[in-house]
């Protein structure tokens, strides 16, 4: 299909891209990658009426590390995590989340930004955040926030950001050799995931199984109170939404959930 007709800005800054958007409010929509609002424009399913193009913003393409926290930019791209020292060797989480995203034309545009503000409950790097216990930094026209990303998925495709506002950075602890894993089923290689595991000492999320990405949280409390992986794992899906739909009805998903936390756990804490 054809997108409805819009406008073009590409933004020269983070400033100039903020301008926009409070000129135009929800009429806008920031391009990034692209790789999620450019097939929902297709469909017709977002119809903005002015696109802002942050992708070539060199401020928001960055990964550093910060003391004992790694600060990743918004404009970071999936191959940028996969190629980083920085990300390998402090949140390894991050970079085995990263490589399993899509395949490499992918994973060379879209951003780490994008994902998390398009809020797909299925995606792998905001699973692999919330179990990170990441904080979202968010600049707008009233100065700049930050977000647990707890408190950042609101709900299906939806987030804390306002119309006006841009994800310009990520904030997650640095674990080094922290016990940790990444783990996906879905029904080929590139595809979305039907239900992802991310495993972060004992800390666990979920992709898939309900509006947003969650914590397994009855899980994580066995595991705190001494329980094996098995026990936890039986836990996963407790207190989780999945839906039936085309692709896996919610049983499956709920039992998916059970074996790949099992599977997750016992590779983090094997290595």
């Amino acid at each position: 299909m054809i997108p409805a007709p819009f406008d073009y800005v590409r933004a020269t800054s983070v400033a100039h891209a903020l301008d926009v958007l409070g000129e135009h409010g929800d009429h806008a929509k920031l391009l990034a990658g692209g790789q999620s609002l450019l097939p929902m424009m297709k469909l017709r399913l977002a119809t903005p009426e002015i696109l802002v193009d942050i992708g070539d913003l060199g401020e928001l393409r960055f990964v550093r590390r910060d003391g004992e926290t790694v600060v990743i930019g918004g404009g970071a791209r999936y191959a940028d995590l996969v190629a980083s020292d920085v990300i390998r060797q402090s949140v390894p989480l991050i970079a085995r989340a990263a490589r399993r995203v899509g395949d490499a034309q992918i994973r060379y545009r879209g951003t780490v930004g994008g994902a998390l503000a398009h809020a797909d409950p299925a995606g792998d790097l905001p699973a692999a955040i919330l179990a990170m216990d990441g904080t979202i930094v968010i600049s707008g026209p009233r100065g700049i926030r930050t977000v647990a990303a707890a408190d950042f998925f609101v709900d299906y495709y939806t987030t804390a950001l306002a119309c006006d506002e841009i994800l310009t950075e990520i904030r997650v602890p640095a674990t080094g050799a922290e016990k940790c894993w990444y783990e996906r089923f879905s029904e080929r290689s590139a595809g979305w995931p039907l239900v992802a595991v991310a495993v972060a000492g004992t800390r666990i999320a979920l992709a898939g199984m309900g509006p947003t990405p969650l914590r397994a949280t009855a899980a994580e409390d066995v595991l705190a109170a001494g329980g094996d992986f098995a026990g936890a794992a039986e836990l996963a899906a407790a207190g989780t939404t999945p839906v039936s739909d085309h692709r896996a009805d919610a049983d499956y998903r709920r039992h998916l959930a059970r074996v790949l936390t099992h599977r997750a756990l016992q590779r983090a804490h094997s290595r």
